[in-house]
């Protein structure tokens, strides 16, 4: 055979699987769930399969504090990042913080005190979250501190009064895209373990992308002029649970973390959780 005719052999080819991949793609988005009014129906048990929640950067493998008595177990894995482009933009400033949250993370770290850990990190936790869909609101419940958000869908928009641990979530519909505006947040919250961190000026927007019957693209882009140079983004994929028995669990970690915020308080010889 011919150069000349193996390369046209070659691009017929290519033309072939091209278009069987553009058909089974598209058929894997018409096998995605949708509602009575023809939306994508995001109900279901969800959960990030990434080591994003140590940090969200890209980072390599290391040791954690207090190897003599924990070992491997307080290890940080490598992970790849979910941070577009590597970095996170902070300024000068925002950096030091960073820095200083980062040294003593193990005991600065909210979610060691069981504080709900705000958008967006609860939905790359290592912990799964339920969503309960319908036309108006869209209810996500998190395992981890029993955390949970209401998205009002295609409302007028309401600045909430206070801020709140997770935030207010205004969503509609561009396409199949789920869009949600996520304000008034506690400043708080941190993205991860690492103490990449926020001010109370920061605003989430979201983005639900079905992209096969039980696949999420999830991006989150986070504004923050008080802490960062410029917007950022973040990008992971989400993944519906099939298990035919499984459920939301309870993971009520107040009472776990009583004797790390209450202990030095506590008459001697007083259990936890007694007065």
């Amino acid at each position: 055979m011919s150069y000349k005719n193996m390369k046209k052999t070659l691009l017929a080819s290519l033309i072939v699987i091209g278009s069987i991949y553009s058909t089974g793609l598209a058929a894997q988005l018409d096998e995605f769930p949708r509602t009575p009014d023809g939306k994508p129906d995001f109900s279901g048990i969800w959960q990030a399969m990434t080591n994003a929640h140590y940090d969200i950067e890209p980072h390599a493998a290391s040791g954690g504090p207090h190897p003599g008595a924990m070992g491997a177990f307080s290890a940080t894995p490598a992970s790849i990042g979910i941070v577009e482009g590597g970095r996170i933009p902070y300024t000068e400033e925002a950096l030091r913080q960073r820095d200083q949250n980062k040294a003593d993370a193990i005991n600065l770290d909210p979610l060691a005190k069981c504080y709900m850990p705000g958008v967006p990190r609860a939905n790359y936790l290592p912990f799964p979250f339920q969503i309960v869909q319908s036309e108006e609101v869209i209810l996500i419940a998190y395992e981890y501190a029993e955390s949970n958000r209401i998205l009002y869908v295609d409302q007028p928009e309401i600045q909430s009064q206070v801020d709140a641990w997770m935030g207010h979530s205004n969503a509609h519909w561009e396409g199949d895209t789920l869009v949600v505006r996520v304000t008034g947040q506690m400043p708080d919250t941190w993205f991860d373990r690492a103490g990449n961190h926020h001010s109370w000026e920061m605003v989430v927007e979201e983005r639900w992308t079905p992209r096969g019957p039980n696949h999420v693209d999830y991006t989150a882009t986070i504004t923050d002029p008080n802490t960062f140079t410029r917007p950022w983004s973040i990008s992971l994929p989400l993944y519906r649970n099939v298990r035919e028995d499984m459920q939301l669990l309870e993971f009520k970690c107040a009472e776990f973390a009583e004797e790390y915020l209450y202990g030095e308080w506590r008459k001697p010889g007083t259990p936890i959780g007694n007065p």
